[in-house]
């Protein structure tokens, strides 16, 4: 009991202040964007999109798309509430569901969203991994909602590598943050499931090829 009072307080707490703390961190940070002709290619098309990220990036992805009309799937463990809150306060609708845990509900929730104009965000190499081995589901949204998938990731000069299994990574203060789009790509609708792994490696090979841009302009190899 005792230990689910404290649970319950530090939800209620600890993500308001998580909040206010990368409110005033990121202003400190100077943000340059590479490949914004992608973003602003959808934009011009006027579909909605399925942003794509390792998960390593999570923290200030959400943050830079909090003015995006957005929903995003988060996992549904304990741990994934704090992240699920922290979302739902910069912006974002959220939705509850991983691989192992309420996933087909979840996506249903999100398609849903989606057609009511809301674009999507999932990570790509899901809750709980392997890192930067893409899994289908942002695939499978895009396919179900009519979407095209536009990968995403960012490197930074200076940064805080937190000890999870994807390395999330939080900027430091004062630091230079790069942000890059890749190329979109459409998935065609109902999508069958021999067609899903060609399009899943497509992402992966996306993703992959712009982290590695990504931080060799930080003269690294990986975060």
């Amino acid at each position: 009991m005792k230990e689910g009072f404290w649970y319950a307080v530090s939800l209620r707490v600890v993500p308001t202040i998580f909040v206010w703390f990368v409110k005033v961190l990121f202003a400190t940070c100077r943000i340059t964007i590479h490949g914004q002709k992608y973003r602003d290619e959808l934009r011009d098309r006027d579909i909605p999109v399925v942003g794509s990220i390792w998960h390593y990036a999570i923290i200030f992805i959400l943050y830079y798309m909090r003015k995006e009309s957005g929903v995003a799937m988060v996992s549904a463990s304990k741990d994934g509430e704090y992240i699920s809150r922290i979302a739902q306060k910069i912006g974002f609708a959220t939705v509850r569901g991983s691989r192992n845990k309420g996933g087909l509900q979840a996506m249903k929730s999100l398609i849903r969203y989606m057609k009511q104009g809301r674009n999507g965000a999932i990570v790509a190499d899901g809750s709980q991994g392997p890192a930067r081995v893409a899994q289908a589901g942002p695939i499978v949204l895009a396919s179900r909602a009519g979407a095209a998938v536009l990968p995403m990731l960012w490197s930074c000069s200076r940064y805080k590598r937190l000890g999870s299994w994807d390395g999330t990574s939080l900027p430091m203060p004062f630091s230079r943050i790069d942000l890059f789009f890749a190329e979109p790509f459409d998935v065609p609708p109902k999508i069958k499931s021999e067609e899903i792994e060609k399009y899943r490696v497509l992402l992966e090979n996306r993703l992959n090829d712009l982290y590695r841009e990504a931080w060799a302009l930080q003269g690294k190899t990986e975060h």
